[in-house]
């Protein structure tokens, strides 16, 4: 009688499925990013947005953030299998083998940067690699285990996406797109410190040198709460200048002083939870004031 052929536990492990690969883009991540590309472009031109640098621009820019977040989990694939919010992923459980996520993640970021490169502007091409570098190798690789100010200096990497987008659209660097980039610059911090306050034990576990795992809990509160405040100043930056108008102000406003009232409440009033309900508020913070940037913009080119 024939025996039944057995499959190792590797073989089986490694088997394609398309959605460990997309899981390695962190979609979510980069839907996000994707929408504050969106704003710097059509902050960049009045009225409608050129076809080519619209569609390439953000295909490019997605496929390059989604090499790049590949590239962290290949970088992070041993404490993400220590970690609880993060052992599931496909390289910590072994569906993924590491030289496959290694051919993805270059595969996906050549791709990437040769339609930026070709089909929208050198100068975005160029600016994506960075953003790439600095958040894959030098936040990823190196910050992050080196340094409790790892988000804080690593920070302009995933600030970089409006930038990006109004490079897309104007083949230029421009003051406005840089305010663009100092308001998520200013707003990572006490976003991902948020989330380090939830999980200051499996950081510690793992040896990597988060705010509370090195300076404690309630100084890392207090960071959040003054950075909250800064992010605030920022945030009027672009009605500062002109760039906005009445209705950005207004929403922009509201959403500051929501923030800054949920980092009070975790510093002065915190209880079970309290830590990761600002990270999911800050969240929305940021998705809802592009929107409201967005929606300014137009209204400006409608009552002009």
């Amino acid at each position: 009688m024939t025996k039944p052929i057995s499959l190792a536990p590797s073989a089986i492990k490694e088997q394609f499925n398309w959605r460990d690969y997309l899981e390695m883009t962190k979609p979510k991540v980069v839907a996000l990013m994707l929408l504050t590309v969106l704003v710097g472009m059509c902050l960049a031109v009045p009225g409608a947005l050129p076809l080519a640098p619209l569609v390439f621009g953000l295909i490019g820019i997605a496929m390059m953030a989604g090499s790049a977040a590949a590239f962290n989990h290949l970088i992070d694939r041993r404490i993400d299998a220590v970690m609880a919010r993060t052992y599931n992923r496909p390289l910590a459980k072994g569906r993924v083998s590491a030289s496959r996520a290694t051919i993805f993640a270059i595969g996906l970021g050549a791709i990437g940067f040769s339609l930026l490169y070709y089909l929208v502007n050198p100068l975005t091409a160029w600016l994506t690699f960075a953003s790439l570098i600095g958040y894959a190798l030098i936040y990823t690789a190196y910050l992050k285990r080196a340094t409790s100010q790892n988000i804080v200096i690593g920070g302009l990497a995933g600030a970089m996406p409006p930038l990006l987008g109004w490079c897309a659209m104007t083949n230029e660097l421009h003051g406005n797109a840089l305010l663009l980039v100092m308001i998520i610059y200013t707003w990572t911090p006490p976003h991902f410190w948020a989330l380090a306050i939830h999980r200051k034990a499996e950081y510690a576990k793992v040896d990597i040198p988060m705010l509370p795992v090195t300076h404690g809990v309630e100084f890392t509160k207090t960071s959040i709460l003054l950075y909250t405040l800064l992010l605030a100043v920022a945030c009027l930056l672009p009605v500062i200048v002109g760039m906005c108008g009445p209705l950005y102000l207004v929403g922009s406003t509201l959403l500051s002083c929501g923030f800054i009232y949920k980092a009070w409440l975790l510093k002065y009033h915190d209880k079970p939870g309290m830590a990761m309900g600002v990270f999911k508020f800050s969240i929305y913070h940021l998705m809802l004031l592009f929107i409201v940037l967005l929606a300014d913009h137009y209204l400006m080119e409608y009552l002009q």
